[in-house]
């Protein structure tokens, strides 16, 4: 089943709610947050009081992304703040028992634990942590601002975790977030990504009912 994820940093922040709403009512069950530092990348969005307060007016999954430096300080805080889904990277932490440790922290929350790859990091790099995993997260573009082109190298990592997850009898789910649309949707999916994050495509549609349907039915 393919579950659309729009990102909300394309969304008009003068008005979150509504912008929310037509996207609930559209059909999608997720919302992507994109949380970031200033220092992991170099966008600054926002965090955990803004979350909190959408928390209060929608009951959508909020899929939430932390884009940000040594993220197990603020897991507990995250999920008291409404999450159902935590991303982090694996380059924000020092190494892997940091790594063990956050994917321990998250669950402890029970909530669904992900684990995101930058572009330039191996898709191999997940491999020691698939089976503790909900979703993996392929980036297809540079995380830090909307509106990139989809990085062609992405469909091979996209391919490399549907081979895995088939080999080892694994059930996390394949996310893709950046550069997606209409003419590359259908090849992504092939690919093997269930989870589409998508954000001016949506946002930016002149009708976002169909946007979200030409995206979920291609």
């Amino acid at each position: 089943m393919i579950i659309l994820s729009p990102s909300l940093l394309a969304s008009d922040f003068t008005n979150l709610e509504t912008e929310i709403k037509k996207i609930y009512n559209a059909g999608c069950e997720y919302i992507h947050l994109d949380v970031m530092d200033g220092v992991f990348v170099k966008n600054i969005t926002f965090g955990i009081p803004v979350i909190a307060a959408m928390r209060k007016v929608c009951g959508i999954i909020f899929d939430t992304h932390l884009m940000i430096v040594n993220p197990i300080r603020y897991i507990d805080e995250f999920a008291r703040s409404g999450c159902d889904i935590i991303t982090f990277h694996h380059e924000a932490c020092d190494d892997d028992r940091e790594i063990f440790a956050t994917i321990e922290k998250i669950k402890a929350n029970n909530i669904k634990c992900a684990m995101a790859i930058k572009p330039n990091t191996a898709v191999e790099k997940l491999l020691p942590f698939v089976h503790l995993l909900d979703m993996a997260l392929i980036m297809s573009v540079e995380p830090g601002f909307g509106g990139q082109a989809f990085i062609p190298d992405s469909f091979e990592k996209l391919k490399y975790l549907k081979r895995i997850k088939a080999e080892k009898n694994l059930m996390f789910d394949i996310q893709v977030d950046g550069g997606v649309n209409l003419k590359n949707i259908s090849e992504i999916k092939e690919a093997g990504a269930n989870v589409i994050v998508a954000g001016t495509s949506i946002f930016k549609a002149e009708n976002i009912n169909d946007a979200v349907q030409k995206l979920i039915n291609l």
